[in-house]
């Protein structure tokens, strides 16, 4: 088993990650942010419209919906560094975010650069050089409108030994 295969079943496991959300985004798991899928190529979070996550315009607040559009695409680049030999940092260094439609349900969140990932983290091992991702985030409603679009930019770095 790699380590992302181990990352994915970790995050699969509900009571596991939904303690690391609590514990290290609380945020998160309080808004109610929640990866439904995940795998080498593509994650997918979701958010909902509730108490916790709503602005006074009754729809979901900007914040929760960068939260799930951030995590749909953290999680692929945390699999791809989890317990990489060397450690390899990461950040993000830069977001860009269009909202187009008012979110009054839940939020669908899918990032498919996984492999986009994969092969900058390699490189940034391989060269010892920061290496940088943009990953994009679309977000949905269950009609499948277009709520959403994030354009995250994550910086690696392999750690020094």
């Amino acid at each position: 088993m790699t380590n992302a295969e181990s990352f994915f079943r970790l995050v699969r496991h509900p009571l596991k990650f939904r303690l690391f959300l609590l514990t290290k985004l609380p945020s998160a798991w309080f808004s109610g942010v929640r990866v439904k899928e995940i795998d080498e190529t593509h994650c997918l979070v979701t958010v909902p419209y509730k108490w916790f996550s709503q602005n006074p315009f009754r729809s979901t607040y900007f914040a929760c919906l960068a939260m799930a559009g951030e995590l749909s695409t953290g999680a692929l680049a945390m699999a791809n560094v989890y317990k990489s030999q060397p450690a390899v940092s990461m950040l993000v260094v830069n977001m860009h975010a269009e909202y187009h439609k008012k979110a009054v349900g839940k939020t669908f969140f899918t990032c498919r650069d996984g492999l986009l990932f994969r092969e900058m983290i390699n490189d940034a091992i391989l060269t010892g050089e920061s290496r940088t991702v943009q990953a994009t985030s679309i977000g949905t409603n269950a009609a499948g409108e277009l709520i959403a679009t994030f354009r995250i930019s994550w910086s690696f770095r392999a750690r020094r030994s």
